[in-house]
C-alpha cells in the first residue's frame, strides 16, 4: 500500500487536518479557502431505494388514481433532487429475485402495489427514466445480486419465483435466500437481467449492490476457498460487462462494494472488508476494465474513512471512485452523525479528485435533516454539473459537431442539432447550454453551465435572459464527449472579454479534459 509515504501522507495529513477544522467551525466559515469549488464535471449522484417503499413508492398503485399518485411522488422527488444540484439518481431496479419493470426473467416486486408480482399499470422503470432524462439527470439501474429475500416472500411469487424457475441457482442460510455465487448459472442470471435492461430501456448505467458472498452472521457456506469465492464474484462482474459492453458500450457499469478494500500498513479495517470479508475484488474489475466506476459504500467516519478513501484513489486505475456517503446518520433515529462529519468528507473526496460522490439515500437529502439539502445544494452543487467523460475505456472519443444557429427569442434560446454520429441503435446527441453577461461565453467556466443534456432544439430560459445575456450551446454523446461551443450573436451592448481576460479564462477547452 502506498497511502503512508509520498503523496498519500500528506493527503492524509490534509484530511485530517480538514476534518478537525471542519469539526470546529461554522457552516458559514467553510465557504472560503477550504472550500474547492464546483468542477464542471462531477458525479453527483443519490441512491433511491424502492424496496418496502422507503424512498418511493410509497403509494400502492391499486388503480389507475394510486398509479398516477404514485408517478407523482417520484416526479416531486425528482425536481428537488434536480434541485439539490444532483445529477445521477442510482433507482433500485432488482430488490430481491424481484424487479420494477414487466420482464421475462423475474417477477414485480410487490412494492409497487402491495401484491406481489402484479401489474401497477404502467412501466414504472420507463417513466423513472423519461423524467430523470427530462431534468437533465442520468438514470443507473441499481440490483440487487445476491440475496433473494425469505422463503415466505419467494413463495409468495408463485410459479414466477426464481425459487420455482431455477432453484438450482438458490441456497438457504438461516431465514435467508441467495443466489449461489459458485454457480455458474448466477452469473448467466445476474447478466441476462442486465442485457434485458440495455435492449428494452434507455439506461445510462447499471450498478450491482451485494455482488458479494452473505456475511459471516448468515453462515453462508460452499466448498470453494476464499480465492476460488473471490473468482466466482469476478465471474458475475465479468459476465455482465461480456453481456453489455460488445453491444452497449456507452452504459456505466459499477458496484457498491463495501467502504473498506483491506487493512492498508498502517489502518486496519477490524475485519469488514472486501477482500476477506465478502470475496469480492472491485479493484480487480477496474483492473480488468469490467467496471467503469465504483460507489464503495463508505459509512464510516474518521480513521474508517479518510485512509481508505486515499487508499481507494491510489488504486483506482484511472477510474472513478466516488464514495457512498452515509447521510442516513444525519438522522438520530439512524445515527449520531453531525452535518459537519458529511461536509468535511464531501470536500475531502473533491479536493482528492474523487470524481464525485453518492448519497445514501435520497429521502435523508429531501427531509433535510440538519440542514443538509441547503449545504448541499448551496455550498457544494450551487452550479449544474456535467457527468464524467468515460476517458477510462478504450471508446471513441471524437467529439460531436456543435450545433448552429444559436438565438434567443422571447425568452427561449433556439439553435439547430447537428446530424447525430450514431453509435449503436439508440445513439442520440444532446446539449448543454452556459450562459454570461460576457461575449464569448466561457464554457470552461463551471459557473456558467446552466442546463445539461437537453434533448431537441432549445430551452426556455426562466430568468437567465437577460438585456445582456449571451449563450452558448455544446453538444454531447453518451460518452460525455463535448463539442466546441457555438456561441449566440452578441447583444448590442456586447461586454467582450479583454486578452487577458481570454488568456486566464480560455473560452475553448479540450472537450475530452476532465476538470
Amino acid at each position: 500500500m502506498k497511502n503512508n509515504t509520498g503523496r498519500g501522507r500528506h493527503l492524509l495529513a490534509a484530511a485530517a487536518a480538514l476534518s478537525l477544522l471542519l469539526s470546529q467551525t461554522p457552516c458559514a466559515q467553510a465557504q472560503g479557502w477550504m472550500a474547492h469549488p464546483a468542477p464542471l464535471r462531477e458525479t453527483r449522484a443519490a441512491w433511491l431505494a424502492t424496496i418496502g417503499g422507503i424512498d418511493w413508492p410509497r403509494t400502492k398503485a391499486t388503480n389507475a388514481q394510486a398509479a398516477l399518485r404514485q408517478q407523482r411522488e417520484l416526479t416531486d422527488m425528482l425536481d428537488q433532487l434536480k434541485q439539490a444540484g444532483i445529477n445521477t439518481v442510482i433507482l433500485q431496479t432488482r430488490i430481491r429475485g424481484t424487479l420494477i419493470y414487466p420482464s421475462s426473467i423475474e417477477p414485480l416486486d410487490e412494492c409497487l402495489t402491495g401484491t406481489p408480482a402484479k401489474d401497477p399499470g404502467y412501466d414504472p422503470l420507463a417513466f423513472a427514466i423519461d423524467e430523470c432524462h427530462q431534468r437533465g439527470m442520468e438514470l443507473h439501474a441499481w440490483l440487487v445480486c445476491i440475496p433473494i429475500g425469505t422463503a415466505a416472500k419467494q413463495r409468495a411469487l408463485g410459479k414466477q419465483a426464481i425459487t420455482q424457475r431455477q432453484p438450482q441457482l438458490c441456497k438457504r442460510a438461516k431465514r435467508e435466500l441467495f443466489m449461489r455465487p459458485d454457480h455458474p448459472g448466477t452469473a448467466q442470471h445476474i447478466a441476462q437481467i442486465c442485457l434485458e435492461l440495455a435492449r428494452n430501456y434507455d439506461i445510462d448505467g447499471i450498478s450491482l449492490d451485494y455482488i458479494r458472498y452473505p456475511e459471516t452472521t448468515y453462515a453462508y457456506d460452499d466448498d470453494l476457498n476464499p480465492q476460488q469465492r473471490r473468482q466466482a464474484i469476478n465471474r458475475i462482474a465479468k459476465a455482465v460487462h461480456d453481456s453489455i459492453k460488445p453491444h452497449f458500450p456507452w452504459v456505466k457499469l459499477s458496484s457498491s462494494p463495501l467502504g473498506r478494500y483491506a487493512s492498508t500498513k498502517r489502518y486496519n479495517a477490524n475485519g469488514w472488508e472486501c477482500l476477506g470479508a465478502v470475496h469480492q475484488d472491485p479493484r480487480e474489475w477496474l483492473h480488468q476494465g469490467w467496471q467503469d466506476m465504483l460507489f464503495p459504500m463508505m459509512y464510516y467516519k474518521g480513521d474508517y474513512f479518510y485512509p481508505f478513501l486515499f487508499d481507494w484513489r491510489e488504486h483506482a486505475e484511472g477510474h472513478p471512485v466516488c464514495p457512498g456517503l452515509a447521510i442516513c446518520f444525519l438522522d438520530p433515529k439512524e445515527g449520531n452523525w453531525r452535518l459537519d462529519d458529511i461536509r468535511a468528507q464531501i470536500h475531502t473526496a473533491r479536493a482528492a479528485g474523487m470524481g464525485g460522490v453518492a448519497l445514501y439515500r435520497a429521502r435523508y437529502l429531501l427531509e433535510n435533516h440538519q440542514g443538509l439539502l441547503q449545504s448541499v445544494s448551496q455550498e457544494f452543487f450551487p452550479t449544474p454539473a456535467l457527468t464524467l467523460t468515460m476517458d477510462w475505456q478504450h471508446a471513441d472519443t471524437t467529439a460531436p459537431l456543435p450545433p448552429t444557429n444559436v438565438q434567443c427569442r422571447r425568452g427561449t434560446l433556439h439553435w439547430q442539432p447537428s446530424s447525430p454520429q450514431a453509435t449503436g441503435e439508440r445513439s442520440y446527441i444532446y446539449h448543454n447550454v452556459y450562459a454570461s453577461d460576457q461575449w464569448p461565453v466561457d464554457t470552461s467556466n463551471p459557473a456558467n453551465l446552466i442546463a445539461t443534456r437537453v434533448m431537441g432544439d432549445s430551452l426556455t430560459l426562466r430568468g437567465h435572459a437577460t438585456a445582456t445575456s449571451c449563450f452558448a450551446v455544446t453538444a454531447s454523446d453518451r460518452f460525455g464527449n463535448e463539442s466546441a461551443p457555438t456561441q449566440s450573436t452578441p447583444p448590442n451592448n456586447e461586454r467582450r472579454a479583454t486578452p487577458l481576460d481570454t488568456y486566464l479564462l480560455p473560452y475553448t477547452c479540450d472537450p475530452r479534459a476532465r476538470p
